[in-house]
């Protein structure tokens, strides 16, 4: 028996030290030290042995084994090493190369022109103003002296979100005139711009949602002349001094005399294309004087103060500042588009 463990030692010795990979070293101490192994076989003979042997078999077994488990370690510990040495190299990272260049975005140019014009009115001594686009329609439309019955409070016009029609999505962002009286210490300068609601058909220069940028100065002295005066100038300041804009008479309830404010189609130069409806002009803007009834319900004296206010829609804005043809492109979101800008 001593000669069999002996051999045992020797063999098994011999194949863990020479195993390829972790999984034929298992099968190897599976072979000689498992419940079924060779060594735990041999081990069961020695009930066999004379009695007075049994102890210098058991000793030298206990030496068998110790060695084999000695050697499993042993490989072990050397394929952990070969292994991480293998994968340090397959993975190995140059950082001599240059790196990926990191794609990084940039401004819609929606917000390039807000922020353009905000820069423009903020110069001039305005406050930025933020409001509700859920409003009441005390507010966007009663305080306006847009009574009830007028065209633009019919559920056709307007979303509604209350049965009585009490609660909306703002149409237009006039209800900061509103809410600015009624908050804010005179004299006032104020711009709002914001998202608005309405009921319109999709097509190159109208959409459901879109976004308005109101203005409006109440102080002694205010004229028609100052308002014509201030939006020639943001426009020629945005768009260039060779910038051709006209005021032809309207009417708002909230304004009184009203008026709106076209520039020159930047697609065809005024002579009349499928961008300007064959027009050659290309509505901004709605406004005018602040309607005394209007300013009498914030509690303003109309012999003392006078106002005017403004509406302008900040996409035909960014259409003209970049020649975009369809206001539908602004919304898409198409990355082809927006890598132009």
């Amino acid at each position: 028996m001593k000669k069999m463990l002996q051999d045992l030692r020797e063999v098994a010795v011999h194949a863990i030290l020479g195993a390829a990979d972790p999984q034929a070293l298992e099968a190897l101490r599976i072979q000689y030290l498992g419940k079924k192994g060779d060594l735990t076989k041999l081990l069961k003979m020695m009930g066999k042995l004379d009695p007075s042997e049994r102890p210098a078999m058991g000793q030298l077994a206990n030496q068998v084994r110790a060695e084999v488990e000695n050697a499993l370690a042993q490989r072990k510990d050397e394929l952990s090493a070969m292994l991480l040495e293998r994968r340090l190299t397959s993975e190995a990272v140059d950082v001599t190369i240059p790196g990926k260049p990191t794609q990084i975005g940039h401004e819609h140019p929606m917000y390039v022109v807000l922020d353009e014009i905000k820069d423009i009115f903020i110069g001039m001594g305005f406050e930025i103003l933020e409001g509700p686009e859920v409003e009441l329609s005390e507010y966007n439309f009663t305080k306006l002296n847009t009574d009830e019955g007028h065209p633009a409070r019919e559920w056709s016009d307007t979303f509604y979100l209350t049965e009585d029609s009490s609660i909306l999505l703002r149409t237009q962002t006039s209800p900061m005139q509103i809410r600015a009286m009624e908050e804010k210490e005179l004299p006032i300068r104020m711009l709002a711009p914001g998202r608005v609601y309405r009921k319109d058909e999709v097509d190159a220069t109208h959409s459901p949602m879109f976004h308005q940028i109101e203005g409006m100065v109440i102080d002694k002295g205010v004229t028609m002349a100052d308002l014509k005066g201030t939006l020639d100038a943001v426009m020629k300041k945005l768009y260039g001094e060779d910038t051709v804009t006209r005021f032809r008479p309207h009417h708002f309830p909230f304004t009184e005399p009203s008026c709106e404010m076209d520039v020159q189609c930047h697609k065809c130069g005024g002579k009349g294309c499928p961008t300007c409806k064959g027009e050659g002009w290309i509505e901004i803007l709605g406004a005018g004087m602040v309607h005394p009834k209007v300013l009498e319900g914030c509690g303003i004296d109309t012999n003392v103060y006078s106002g005017w206010a403004f509406g302008m829609g900040l996409e035909r804005l960014a259409m003209r500042r970049f020649k975009i043809s369809d206001l539908r492109l602004i919304f898409e979101n198409d990355v082809r588009f927006l890598e132009q800008f």
